[in-house]
């Protein structure tokens, strides 16, 4: 192989998958028997639509049903989740419990949908102008509307809830299928729900926890465990081992309660732990943005500042232009970390390539965190984050001796890429969908990959470049 070291692909991931909490109960008090229950999560993601840098929705409610017995709620109220986050990636919302049992089908109720897409200008313009965006409601014009506000699911493989075990509902929301555009591309703002649900259990694929953002509720480092706190509440055990990376060389002894974790791991199903294979601390000073940058300043060489479009913020209602594109001002005193760096990926002209304020491009996946008052937060970390793309690979593009392809991406960061990218693989990368290896990338029409991974940007041409953690095959 055509390699000297090794660059791990590793990004914390903001979100980009979905896990919603689930409860459920009788009102009357059934025979011992009945009154077992196991847990459930729901993992989601999405198919990208070029331009959408959000596609908000609340679920208003979902249950399970066996087909004999009243259906039984798995949701814990209203819950809004920004799907155009959720692209090959997975994360935990909450896990709760339903009555143990055998469930054959879903529904799904939806409201208020909200639409966020960007106005890229022309990327000849000298000097270049910063990206824009525009959202779509029920109050603008064109509307964002529901063509229907209810699905029902009837599962391939129905969900087995065992007394004392956790399951989940794997849930995808096709945002291609499901966001209508006119003949010229253009967004109508209305939204035919296109979902897929698929029974899984925590061994599966689907059930890995690529990225979990919360706040550190408490350290227990001579027990090698923390507990944080996510959504609604929830507190949950992440236990660690010596396998655990703690990335930046910090270790557990430098949480606080103050801390905010990005945590990639499994579920326990005995304890329904976090088993955490990856840890980073992203902030120390109980706040953090994550999002999509759209523009850097100067486009070359160290930056000033960039613009972050802000899918998350926590705390939440912090003010922070969630929704929003916000300039990120640079002194020069942040921290740069890469989540995930298991491994070093080595071509000769990457082999001094770090993530930096020189290494800043549009497309790339990031949160910045620091101190935060008056709106304004003084960065004291930058952390490069993982990301999904969609796109097809180009045909002729396969170089196995360089271990890279190209890719045009369909999705977001695809407009911003301008251009085709060059994916890299390792030998860590993970070939998915019928995909053994990059010889399989061959052909005389393009093939539709989803890939995972890292966005770089190459020092010598100053383009994206991306180094893939997982390369998977979709079928058409």
């Amino acid at each position: 192989m055509n390699f000297n070291k090794w660059f791990t692909a590793f990004a914390c991931c903001a979100l980009a998958a979905l896990v919603v909490g689930c409860s459920g109960g009788s009102t009357t008090t059934p025979p011992v028997a009945q009154q077992q229950s196991g847990s459930v999560f729901v993992t989601g993601t999405d198919a990208p639509l070029a331009s959408i840098v959000s596609f908000q929705v609340d679920i208003t409610g979902m249950t399970v049903s066996d087909g004999v017995n009243p259906p039984i709620s798995i949701l814990n109220g209203t819950q809004t989740v920004d799907f155009a986050r959720l692209n090959g990636l997975r994360t935990l919302l909450d896990i709760n419990t339903i009555p143990a049992g055998t469930y054959t089908q879903v529904s799904v109720t939806l409201a208020n949908p909200q639409i966020g897409y960007l106005n890229v200008p022309n990327p000849q313009t000298n000097p270049p102008t910063r990206p824009t965006i525009s959202t779509l409601d029920s109050t603008t014009s064109p509307a964002a509307t529901l063509t229907s506000s209810s699905a029902t699911i009837n599962l391939a493989q129905p969900l087995v809830v065992n007394a004392n075990d956790i399951v989940g509902l794997k849930f995808e929301f096709d945002l291609r299928k499901s966001i209508a555009v006119d003949g010229t591309g253009q967004i109508t703002g209305m939204v035919t729900p296109n979902l897929g649900l698929k029974a899984i259990t925590p061994s599966d694929a689907d059930a890995y926890i690529d990225d979990f953002v919360s706040g550190v509720v408490s350290v227990n480092a001579s027990g090698n465990s923390f507990v944080v706190q996510g959504p609604h509440g929830h507190q949950f055990t992440v236990m660690t081992n010596g396998d655990t990376e703690i990335e930046g060389g910090e270790a557990l002894s430098n949480l606080a309660v103050n801390s905010i974790v990005e945590i990639s791991g499994t579920l326990d199903r005995l304890t329904h732990s976090i088993l955490a294979d990856t840890v980073c601390i992203v902030s120390q000073d109980k706040f953090w943005a994550g999002g999509l940058i759209t523009f850097v300043e100067p486009p070359n060489g160290t930056a000033t500042d960039f613009d972050l479009y802000v899918r998350n913020v926590l705390p939440a209602n912090t003010g922070f232009n969630s929704g929003q594109i916000s300039t990120i001002d640079l002194t020069g005193n942040e921290k740069y970390f890469v989540y995930w760096m298991h491994n070093v990926f080595v071509n000769p002209r990457w082999s001094n390539i770090f993530f930096n304020s020189g290494l800043l491009v549009p497309g790339q996946r990031v949160s910045v965190a620091g101190p935060f008052s008056n709106n304004t937060v003084t960065v004291k970390r930058v952390v490069l984050r993982q990301e999904g793309h969609n796109g097809a690979w180009v045909v002729d593009s396969t170089n196995p001796g360089a271990n890279t392809f190209q890719l045009n991406s369909n999705g977001l960061a695809g407009v911003l890429f301008d251009g085709p990218v060059t994916v890299y693989v390792t030998p860590f990368t993970r070939f998915l969908g019928g995909l053994h290896s990059i010889n399989d990338l061959q052909g005389t029409s393009a093939l539709p990959l989803r890939v995972v991974g890292l966005v770089l940007k190459d020092p010598v041409s100053g383009q994206p470049v991306f180094v893939a953690r997982s390369v998977e095959l979709l079928s058409n």
